[in-house]
């Protein structure tokens, strides 16, 4: 597979945006991240090309929107994603959760008809290869606590305490 990158300033951090010939987002981590960007990218993808070019404006568009106070500009972002089967489907899940709100991983694995597969769904939310976009920063521990996010709990409370600041203003409008 070929897949084209870029590495995008994006207002509040470096990001590197992998997409598809047909302008789906593939992959999308934090600079600092390269190298379990390429890990996850093999363990999906076995051979593929990365080539450094432009990925779509709508893409940057929606992603400027979002760090600009739209929270639920990512809504319409085209993904595909590899994975196994229930990865993809707590991908999907996800994607449901509202802007502004967390979910425990029991919760969301009682909603996919997974009772008990709390560590399951952890597993799964934390091979998430497109952070923010498929908002798995929106998964938190049973009692409240923030657990696990690839790129440290500050840009995780940092993007919680933007979408509910962000929320609450789109509401209140």
């Amino acid at each position: 597979m070929r897949f084209t990158l870029e590495r995008w300033a994006s207002p509040a951090t470096p990001l590197l945006l992998v997409t598809d010939d047909q302008g789906a987002l593939r992959a999308l981590e934090f600079a600092e991240n390269e190298t379990r960007l390429l890990r996850l990218l093999q363990r999906y993808y076995g051979d593929f090309t990365l080539e450094e070019g432009e990925s779509p404006a709508s893409l940057k568009a929606a992603l400027m929107a979002y760090f600009d106070g739209d929270v639920h500009a990512l809504a319409d972002v085209p993904t595909a994603t590899a994975g196994t089967p229930f990865q993809r489907q707590v991908w999907n899940a996800l994607r449901t959760i509202p802007a502004g709100t967390t979910v425990s991983y029991g919760e969301l694995a009682a909603t996919l008809g997974r009772k008990g597969a709390s560590r399951a769904v952890g597993a799964a939310n934390g091979a998430n290869p497109i952070p923010i976009v498929v908002p798995c920063h929106r998964v938190v521990g049973a009692d409240g606590s923030l657990t696990g996010f690839g790129s440290g709990l500050p840009r995780k409370r940092w993007l919680l305490d933007h979408e509910a600041r962000h929320a609450r203003i789109s509401a209140s409008a």
